[in-house]
């Protein structure tokens, strides 16, 4: 399970100049990359992602909670 408080720490990471590193965390690779290698997509994406942290973070943990289930209800059909 994801956390917001990690996924703030890891925002911070744009002041040493690894913006990005908290959307790899949310599983949102592509804009990860694209923040990665434009500053935080110029440093407006860094800002407006203050606000959109919670959303990505719940939404990496449904993702997660829903793959989860559907695993353990494959395994419990075979077993």
């Amino acid at each position: 399970m994801r956390s917001q408080g990690v996924s703030y720490l890891l925002w911070l990471l744009c002041f040493v100049g690894l913006c990005g590193i908290h959307r790899f965390y949310a599983g949102k690779y592509i804009t990860g990359i694209l923040w990665l290698l434009t500053g935080g997509f110029f440093l407006i994406g860094q800002i407006i992602d203050l606000f959109l942290i919670p959303g990505q973070i719940e939404r990496a943990n449904v993702r997660e909670e829903i793959s989860r289930i559907r695993s353990h209800r494959r395994a419990a059909q075979y077993a």
